[in-house]
């Protein structure tokens, strides 16, 4: 694909701020479509507002776009109801503009898979709400390809952690709990093998789709720090931090007591089988067509404790 080509990014989350950046090293011209300006843009970065549920609106601001990265997010509360008009929107951005979609996804789609690593060819069984959901997105977009409609790219990830990310289950209830000399709270069972995604390599594996053909009509499980337990990754934290950091883990149960009154934990409790059983995402398939170059854990752990340690996210 060539360096002149236009790549849009629609979202400017996490994920969506780390992809523009790692567009902008490899030369690319990128535009990044949010409906608020992101705090510290690049000036490299072209930004634009839209809607992304009006169609419309999210083709106009995808105007030239040779390939569209959708890296949206919904309200965890409202995620079902939410989450599909906005991947529509784009959806329809990249079949109008004839563009190439790459989409980040999670793994709520697959469902619970008795502890057995989990590769690219697994059915779509998901048992929720929202992997339901996340199931009948990723046919539609399937769908649409086959239809000849639009080319895509789907790339999946696990829980996110690394600078920036307060909210998941490697965020700051872990990180700036550590750092301020608290248990870290955990739903399930820390001494299981659990794959955490380091935003940068995320991004990372979402560029190398958007810029290499090979990748086109393929679904991949994007690679990050090697899998280890949750209570190894902690061991990594107190490292960083100089002191034992401790566990305050929550039963399933408890969140579901709390989801009586707390809609978030609500939610959180229908997922909670990814802590309650091995949670592995096979990368084979991803790394043996494009390599592998990824973060180490320990220094993806080093740099989220620094982050937190500058003081960039407080406590409520």
């Amino acid at each position: 694909m060539g360096e002149d080509q236009l790549h849009v990014v629609f979202g400017a989350g996490q994920v969506g701020r780390a992809l523009a950046t790692r567009l902008t090293e490899l030369g690319l011209p990128v535009r990044i479509v949010s409906r608020h300006r992101p705090a510290a843009l690049a000036d490299t970065v072209n930004w634009q507002a839209a809607d992304a549920t009006d169609p419309a609106a999210a083709t106009e601001t995808a105007k030239g776009a040779a390939v569209i990265y959708q890296c949206l997010n919904a309200p965890y509360t409202t995620w079902p109801e939410d989450f599909p008009p906005l991947q529509r929107g784009v959806l329809s951005a990249a079949e109008r503009n004839g563009a190439l979609m790459v989409t980040l996804e999670n793994l709520y789609a697959y469902g619970p898979t008795a502890g057995q690593p989990m590769t690219e060819d697994l059915p779509l069984s998901a048992t929720t709400v929202k992997g339901r959901t996340r199931a009948a997105m990723s046919q539609e977009l399937l769908a649409a390809a086959d239809a000849g409609r639009v080319r895509v790219a789907i790339g999946r990830a696990s829980d996110f952690f690394g600078a920036g990310v307060t909210e998941s289950a490697l965020g700051r209830r872990v990180f700036a709990n550590a750092l301020a000399g608290k248990r870290a709270d955990f739903i399930g069972n820390a001494d299981l093998h659990h794959t955490y995604s380091y935003v940068p390599d995320v991004a990372a594996g979402l560029a190398t789709l958007g810029t290499d053909e090979r990748a086109v009509a393929g679904v991949w499980h994007l690679p990050g720090p090697e899998t280890v337990t949750t209570r190894a990754v902690l061991e990594l934290i107190a490292g960083e931090v100089g002191h034992a950091v401790g566990v305050r883990s929550v039963p399933k149960l408890a969140v579901r007591a709390l989801g009586l009154v707390n809609p978030l934990m609500r939610e959180l409790a229908e997922v909670a089988y990814e802590f309650e059983e091995p949670f592995v995402l096979d990368t084979t398939k991803f790394e043996s067509t494009f390599g592998r170059a990824t973060t180490p854990l320990q220094a993806a752990v080093a740099a989220t404790v620094a982050w937190y340690r500058n003081g960039n996210s407080a406590m409520p």
